[in-house]
């Protein structure tokens, strides 16, 4: 059983509050990750798109689990269901 920690990947914009905000929470618990401007790469934005079916930033993955935006992401650290995912436990 890998006990790898999962990559951590953000589809954003520049002029998102909710990005920040995602990011300022993963940096607050000492989390790296890939972040992907989709305002920059049209090609990106329909990859996200097709990946999560959503049209707005950030959606967040961690590992192959697509956790949702950033209020998605907050409830599931509310329910004590984040960490697990950071530790690779799925979701």
């Amino acid at each position: 059983m890998s006990t790898q920690t999962p990559e951590i990947t953000i589809y954003s914009t520049a002029v998102c509050p909710y990005c920040v905000a995602a990011k300022n929470f993963l940096k607050s618990k000492g989390r790296t990750w890939n972040e992907v401007r989709i305002d920059l790469d049209p090609a990106e934005r329909e990859k996200m798109m097709a990946l999560t079916r959503r049209t707005s930033v950030p959606q967040i993955f961690v590992g192959e689990v697509h956790v949702g935006g950033y209020d998605d992401m907050m409830a599931l650290h509310r329910a004590g269901k984040l960490e697990p995912l950071f530790a690779g436990q799925g979701a």
